[in-house]
């Protein structure tokens, strides 16, 4: 998925020339933290809630009330995972989509998109949970595949945590079995360390209850 195919049409851009009662007012509808602004077709910049609410007379445009507003945005080449990289940086509710000549092409829901990764992903899948801590020297998806499917077992998915002042990385691995005693022992035996598994009907019931519950919290 690419920045370009992710536009929703359902929260439209502001004019530069409207208030900033009226960005609050469609924030509200849209239920939506941030807004991209437009003067004629020309991306101006973000505007938030917060940055609103610090305004004495929201009567004013955004024109009057901001003399610069901040400019995150995205290409409409960029993949999913940088859009998701720039929201979760910046904190974004919505993401501005821009050509190659930063003409406004359109805004990604990061509400609407993260239901979209939940509703294609492996999440729904039938499956156990293997989270491995290890040295990053010692990162090698191709060799613990390859363990996983030498008990008869798939990865369905994974990704990869890390902090920035470690050598240390966690693995988290979707194992499409519920039962994973055999795959976590073959693991151990090459000396890959089980930080935590979560697995059984139990985990999966847990889990399409926590599905259910991001779906109705997403259902805007």
């Amino acid at each position: 998925m690419i920045g370009i195919e992710l536009i929703t049409d359902e929260i439209p851009p502001l004019k530069h020339t409207d208030s900033g009662e009226t960005a609050l007012q469609w924030m509200e509808e849209f239920k939506v933290n941030h807004l991209s602004v437009l003067k004629g077709e020309s991306f101006v910049g973000l505007v938030s809630e917060d940055d609103l609410l610090d305004k004495s007379d929201l009567s004013l445009p955004l024109t009057d009330l901001f003399v610069h507003l901040p400019r995150p945005y995205v290409k409409g080449t960029s993949h999913v995972y940088e859009v998701l990289n720039i929201a979760s940086l910046e904190n974004l509710s919505v993401v501005p989509v821009l050509d190659d000549q930063e003409n406004y092409l359109g805004n990604i829901s990061i509400a609407k998109l993260m239901q979209n990764v939940a509703s294609t992903g492996s999440i729904k899948e039938a499956g156990g949970i293997i989270v491995l801590e290890m040295s990053d020297t010692d990162y090698s998806l191709a060799q613990i595949s390859q363990i996983v499917e030498s008990e008869n077992a798939k990865v369905l998915s994974s990704f990869i945590t890390s902090n920035a002042l470690s050598k240390k990385l966690e693995l988290t691995l979707k194992i499409n079995q519920l039962e994973l005693g055999r795959v976590i022992k073959a693991l151990e035996r090459y000396d890959f360390h089980v930080k935590a598994s979560f697995q059984r009907n139990s985990y999966h019931d847990d889990l399409k209850d926590r599905y259910d519950e991001l779906m109705n919290y997403l259902n805007i």
